[in-house]
């Protein structure tokens, strides 16, 4: 016979938190990592923590269906519950062999995340009262309340009435009559000869509440099919006019089963078309670079000075369609490059009097980086950002607009939500393009809405925003993830599968196509840290730098005073062609058109026609046309010819002709010129209006300093002060790293060991459960210095500079003036403490010693 006992079961959950191994307080601490903000002093602690209601809700609500189906089928058993019982409220009476293969994960998420405890399975009780049935708060299971529980306030009368109703023998009281009823309905074979002698209407109505919900509404006179129903128990009344159906009538119409579907297998992510991985690599590394293209022309459009800050914070309507038409793209899509330029922090308001938007000092480190380098920057900053471009021009809860830049766009699901839809898309075969709807049906399994399934819901729209986002960035190409976006997400290349056929090169299907892809499990990926996902941003780079375009350091001039770049230039010829001609249009090639205004522009920022020259002749690929040449030495041979200055203005000029034309000309009169010498005009407007008249005119002048000398002119470019980009709004705490967890588990178990270490009891030390031990100053001293002589450990209650008190247990070391040096299980280290700061001490019982 063994003398082994067998461990008693826990009695609550912390006895069964006591229980678990260092790996698994690790594993429920990083599940719900905000029970250890702050860590708790003892496993007590963490067991009422995990069973208040805000930590149940939030561990809930990340429950996936099934095993939130799985919670929900425990609600509404018996407490304590089987094994058993639970298999027959998931699998059913035909025992749904997927059912039980998926059961013990999910049972083994709720043990894990200590949602459920013991070997007998409780739920704890805030769950259950989350979860459980009730007029106010239906089950999610479509179940009511038990016969006990709906006949609690029925007269015995009228109990031993629907026992007698329902074949039943007569019991002496209602509680052995609420007992034979339950058994009664809870035995398929007498509850199916029971229903096999009910009237076709009255199974009617049972059938239209076996599903939930389970209530209904009857009259004082009831029809003859309700009258049967309840006349025999299967209807019972919870109110006047109501009527539940019991839960174990409910159960044996559903021939056991809490849900009408359970769902223990996720559903797949569907392709819709599957394209070579070297197209898709090309067409994502194509919007990449329109990607860096746009962001930089909105950084060139706000180079001078943005637009202004609303009072409120952010972009007002008007200033968002100048920015969309700048660009060239819609609204919306503006907002979301906005947006990531913020995020990445290339912009943010000037903080002056007149606030406005404008580049940050960071732009001009992020202009200087190679392409590659420049996208990963934005595609981090994108992945980990909190803020939704989505969401603008929408309204927030009290009914005002939400602006871009402004406040309120902050989403703390959108990084889980971005990372989530892209490990989905990982998951696949490499080029193959995912049905967006079987995304969101995946997202909705794994991340159950609580109440009505709604297609609007935030989780939803946040996937769509990302599967459209992605592809803007060049995370995407054709809706298949990239190399250097799987990359980004630190997610191997996928393998092949043996059976998988390979397709096609290129045969994009039809959008209501579903290809006969293989589903492989999704890789378990989770959020990178900093450091991490610093490396794979440069790994991202790496793959999508030999894909970008090299940058050129020429263009192709033509005679129709146009200049075509057939890729992307070098900046330094891109800012001089910039200044030099205008942009008529954009594409795989750019095209710019030089006119006299373009030249006069040059000439303003301190060029000369040599220098112009000398510019495109170096630059250009094709020999400089003659009308060029002729455009340049014809606006340089005007420009500077007058002369404007203060007067309030005044032109003056060496050909007192030339003045004579600007006197003659009607378009003149708005100036309010007047001749004062034969050389010098004088106008009532300022220089530069004065200016702006003249070239619209068709002169070209330059305007001079108080000294003569001429003025030249450049674009200032407009820096905010130094600028951090903005922080994600995080989604609760953050999970816990490795050492994070060790520290917390070994704090937990130390105070746990401090808090129910057994004592022995004595006259002046023993002291109720919780309370810190109280001794008198000569009593402490005493048994500190015996405890350094003998080794032995004792119980201590400190109070440290703070006021906050504590429980530890110490292994005293040395003794001496007016302090103690011990050894701190709770802290795992030698400490010192001084002794008047010690309420109490206590010896341990001798096998704790």
């Amino acid at each position: 016979m063994s003398t082994e006992e067998t461990p008693a079961a826990p009695r609550s959950l912390a006895e069964a938190l006591r229980a678990r191994g260092d790996d698994a307080l690790a594993a429920l601490l990083r599940s719900r990592p905000d029970l250890i903000t702050p860590v708790p002093t003892d496993l007590t602690q963490l067991a009422t923590r995990a069973g208040t209601r805000a930590s149940v809700v939030r561990a809930l609500e990340r429950l996936d269906r099934f095993a939130l189906q799985t919670a929900e089928a425990l609600a509404v058993a018996g407490d304590p519950a089987t094994y058993g019982d639970l298999l027959g409220l998931m699998a059913g009476d035909d025992h749904d062999p997927a059912v039980a293969a998926a059961l013990p994960r999910a049972l083994g998420t709720l043990r894990e995340q200590a949602l459920v405890w013991g070997d007998r399975l409780r739920l704890v009780r805030t769950a259950r009262e989350l979860l459980a049935p009730s007029p106010q708060h239906p089950s999610p299971t479509g179940l009511g309340p038990t016969v006990q529980e709906a006949t609690a306030g029925m007269s015995p009368g009228r109990i031993q009435e629907i026992v007698t109703a329902a074949g039943l023998p007569s019991t002496h009281d209602s509680v052995s009559a609420v007992a034979a009823l339950t058994a009664l309905f809870t035995d398929r074979e007498r509850m199916a000869a029971l229903l096999a002698g009910a009237p076709a209407d009255s199974v009617d109505v049972l059938e239209r509440l076996v599903w939930g919900p389970p209530y209904g509404q009857v009259t004082a006179d009831p029809a003859p099919r309700l009258r049967w129903l309840l006349d025999r128990g299967l209807l019972l009344p919870t109110a006047p006019g109501t009527v539940v159906l019991p839960r174990e009538v409910a159960l044996h119409l559903r021939r056991g089963r809490a849900h009408r579907t359970p769902e223990p297998v996720p559903p797949p992510v569907e392709a819709t078309a599957t394209h070579r991985p070297q197209m898709v690599d090309a067409t994502a590394a194509g919007q990449a670079y329109t990607a860096l293209a746009t962001v930089e022309e909105l950084l060139k459009d706000w180079d001078e000075g943005g637009p202004a800050v609303l009072r409120a914070g952010g972009l007002s309507v008007r200033d968002l369609k100048r920015t969309a038409v700048a660009l060239d793209v819609s609204e919306p899509v503006a907002a979301f490059w906005v947006e990531l330029a913020y995020a990445a922090g290339l912009i943010a308001p000037d903080g002056e009097a007149d606030e406005r938007y404008a580049a940050t000092p960071a732009c001009d480190d992020w202009r200087e980086l190679p392409a590659a380098e420049r996208w990963a920057r934005l595609a981090t900053a994108w992945l980990a950002g909190t803020r939704t471009a989505g969401l603008v021009g929408g309204r927030d809860a009290k009914d005002r607009t939400l602006s871009a830049l402004g406040p309120g766009l902050d989403r703390s699901a959108a990084p889980e939500v971005r990372y989530r839809v892209l490990t989905l898309l990982a998951g696949l075969p490499e080029g193959a393009a995912p049905a967006a709807e079987s995304v969101l049906a995946r997202l909705r399994w794994e991340r159950p809405l609580r109440g009505p399934q709604q297609d609007d819901d935030l989780r939803a729209r946040l996937a769509r925003w990302t599967l459209s986002e992605a592809e803007l960035l060049g995370v995407t190409g054709r809706g298949a993830l990239s190399a250097h976006g799987r990359a980004l997400l630190g997610a191997p290349a996928p393998t092949a599968p043996p059976e998988q056929p390979e397709a096609p090169p290129e045969q994009p299907e039809g959008p209501g196509d579903k290809l006969p892809v293989h589903h492989r499990p999704v890789p378990a990926l989770a959020p990178l840290a900093p450091a991490e996902q610093a490396t794979a941003s440069a790994t991202a780079a790496r793959l999508l730098a030999p894909l970008l375009p090299e940058p050129l350091d020429h263009v192709l001039l033509q005679a129709d005073l146009t200049a075509v770049a057939p890729g992307p230039l070098r900046r330094p010829l891109a800012d001089m062609l910039g200044v030099l001609a205008d942009v008529e249009s954009k594409g795989g090639a750019t095209v710019y058109r030089f006119t006299p205004g373009s030249v006069r522009r040059a000439l303003d920022a301190g060029q000369t026609a040599a220098d112009l020259h000398a510019f495109l002749a170096a630059h250009s690929r094709t020999p400089v046309p003659q009308p060029l040449t002729y455009l340049i030495d014809d606006v340089a041979r005007r420009h500077g010819h007058l002369r404007v200055g203060a007067a309030s203005a005044y032109v003056r000029c060496d050909d007192d002709a030339v003045l004579n034309e600007i006197l003659a000309d009607k378009r003149a009169a708005g100036l309010g010129l007047r001749r004062l010498a034969p050389t010098v005009l004088a106008a009532r407007a300022d220089p530069a209006g004065l200016l702006e008249g003249l070239r619209a005119m068709g002169f070209a002048p330059a305007a001079e300093s108080a000294e003569g000398d001429v003025l030249i002119t450049r674009a200032h470019a407009h820096r905010t002060p130094p600028r951090t980009p903005p922080e994600p709004v995080p989604d609760g705490p953050p999970v816990p790293d490795d050492t994070l967890l060790a520290a917390a588990v070994r704090a937990i178990r130390a105070g746990d060991l401090a808090s129910t270490a057994p004592r022995k009891q004595s006259g002046t030390s023993a002291v109720a459960g919780g309370e810190l031990p109280r001794t008198s100053s000569a009593e402490t001293l005493a048994t500190m210095q015996a405890a350094v002589l003998t080794g032995d450990s004792l119980w201590i209650g400190y109070v440290n500079a703070e006021g906050a008190a504590s429980q530890r247990v110490v292994a005293p070391i040395r003794v001496e003036g007016g302090f103690v040096t011990a050894y701190d299980h709770t802290a795992d280290e030698v400490r010192t403490y001084p002794l008047h700061r010690i309420t109490g001490v206590a010896e341990l019982a001798d096998g704790d010693r």
